[in-house]
């Protein structure tokens, strides 16, 4: 059991270091025919988690289709390959895995591990842009069948296989929406989200805390386990226009594993 879970985590490292997340070109990858491909500059994050911590890499800028105003002020902070997220620039970084999954998290205030990693640490409280895989063969399954319970119904079957397999009770996984969040469904596998202010929903679900913003997002379904890619993002009032896009490139990035039904 104990080779089994390093295997696994010598498997998230290699999701960060080469990005596991990034899917084929698909029906969300084209996005608008007259978007101009605009260079955002390329941050290296620090990781660290159950086989140590790794460097933060290096890498070049990169070329997405994106606004020049918006490329301006984003940057796109990674922890290896072409795995990563868009956010504002300047803004700190630092990653998270294990056998369940990995997290990168990117804010406007220094990240430690020894914060991210105390048992009392329950998420962000201020402006935050998070991507998290969560694999569906390992204990990162609970975190994604919690989601599916919410917002993919065509994959129920998934929670019931585990609620069947004695770990918890139905009531850890309730079906339904959460009842504040605003959804807008992409198709089987893939859905966009914002909670609102001072609500509980899919943007609180795992290191964000409730506030007086809004968190929006976007939880997609890959391959065949499934496993789970989720962002979520809360930014400043002043920097809410940049939410679309940020959203868009995960999307972009991810949109192979849509052929998956």
């Amino acid at each position: 059991m104990m080779q089994h879970r390093i295997a696994i985590a010598l498997q998230l490292v290699v999701f960060l270091v080469t990005g596991a997340l990034t899917g084929a070109a698909g029906e969300l990858a084209g996005g608008d025919a007259h978007t101009v491909n605009s260079r955002v500059p390329f941050v290296g994050c620090n990781s660290d988690g159950q086989t140590g911590p790794v460097a933060a890499p290096r890498g070049v800028a990169k070329l997405l289709p994106i606004s020049a105003a918006e490329a301006s002020v984003l940057a796109f902070y990674s922890t290896g390959g072409s795995s990563g997220v868009l956010a504002p620039r300047g803004w700190y970084c630092f990653g998270t895995y294990g056998s369940s999954g990995a997290t990168l998290i990117v804010a406007p205030q220094p990240l430690k591990s020894d914060d991210l990693f105390a048992p009392n640490w329950r998420g962000n409280t201020g402006a935050s842009v998070q991507l998290s895989f969560s694999s569906g063969e390992t204990s990162g399954r609970f975190e994604v069948a919690k989601v599916i319970a919410r917002v993919f119904p065509a994959h129920k079957s998934f929670v019931e296989g585990i609620i069947k397999d004695g770990v918890g009770s139905a009531s850890d996984y309730p079906f339904g929406p959460y009842p504040n969040d605003k959804l807008i469904f992409k198709g089987a596998r893939i859905v966009e989200f914002q909670t609102p202010p001072h609500s509980e929903g899919l943007g609180t679900t795992l290191s964000l805390q409730a506030n007086a913003y809004p968190i929006s997002g976007v939880a997609i379904l890959q391959g065949e386990a499934p496993d789970l890619v989720m962002l979520r993002l809360r930014l400043p009032p002043e920097m809410n226009n940049l939410a679309a896009s940020i959203i868009r490139e995960v999307e972009r990035e991810n949109a192979g594993s849509l052929s998956h039904k």
